[in-house]
């Protein structure tokens, strides 16, 4: 595994024929190959959610589950290179991690996510009728049970019960604390998500196409700095800007589309 290095992307002709190999004749020894020739992605990912409180060794293993379920589970007769594919996976791993280490006591997966479902059926319900649903209404709503929605409910009083101002580090008494490390509705580890999405839906493009996305989004410039800058008509800058934010979107639409659609505030930064 890499120490630090910068990421370098394994050869997608070889991943494919190695995905190909186990989808296709259960090769084993191809699924793991794959697997280890990937390892460099995991670690850059992981490493990406450094200093939150979180050795780096773990969030990599964490990562490495993700890396797994995208190799067992990708397509190969989708056109579609692997990593693209296995990037929304990993990350959704490392932010179901991230979700679980706020409980301070354990509970059932399906208990957290019905919790989070039911929050935001209150929000939604609040905002179109005035008032707060009922328990009733929420079960509903959720396909759920007035039992299982009042339970889960009520575990999320097991939620970050430790005190806000404690240190994360006992041996740093002035260090971050946990409030300092916590999230809100808006998570910083959601920001940061959709960043790591748009940069890889980015690096898939064409250079030129790069390079005008970064002078018009990056640096502000008009379609008629872009075209003095790169020695080309104004008209033929647009065509340009309209086809890579075409290939963007397409290259978020399948990201997003694998992991539960986790680029789509990525892909409204393009103006999508």
């Amino acid at each position: 595994m890499t120490t630090g290095r910068r990421y370098r992307r394994p050869d997608k002709a070889r991943t494919r024929r190695l995905l190909t190999r186990y989808h296709k004749h259960g090769d084993q020894r191809a699924r793991e190959l794959a697997i280890q020739e990937q390892l460099p992605l995991v670690e850059f990912l992981a490493r990406k959610f450094a200093g939150r409180g979180e050795p780096v060794e773990d969030l990599v293993q964490v990562a490495s589950v993700g890396l797994i379920k995208a190799v067992d589970r990708f397509d190969v007769d989708r056109n579609i290179e692997f990593s693209t594919y296995a990037t929304p996976n990993i990350l959704g791993e490392i932010k179901r991690y991230f979700r679980d280490k706020g409980w301070a006591m354990r509970v059932p997966r399906g208990l957290q996510e019905l919790r989070q479902s039911a929050k935001e059926a209150i929000r939604d319900g609040t905002v179109k009728t005035g008032r707060s649903p009922t328990i009733q209404e929420l079960a509903d709503r959720l396909d759920s049970d007035v039992e299982s929605v009042a339970e889960a409910l009520t575990l999320g009083r097991a939620y970050n019960t430790a005190s806000l101002d404690a240190p994360v580090s006992q041996d740093d008494s002035d260090g971050d604390t946990i409030m300092d490390l916590q999230a809100d509705e808006n998570s910083p580890i959601e920001g940061l998500e959709d960043k790591i999405l748009l940069q890889r839906a980015i690096e898939t493009l064409k250079d030129q196409q790069q390079r005008i996305l970064k002078l018009r989004f990056n640096e502000g410039k008009t379609q008629t700095e872009i075209a003095e800058t790169i020695g080309v008509s104004q008209m033929h800058v647009s065509r340009l800007l309209r086809r890579a934010l075409d290939d963007l979107r397409r290259q978020l639409d399948d990201m997003g589309g694998e992991e539960d659609g986790r680029s789509e505030t990525a892909r409204a930064r393009t103006g999508s």
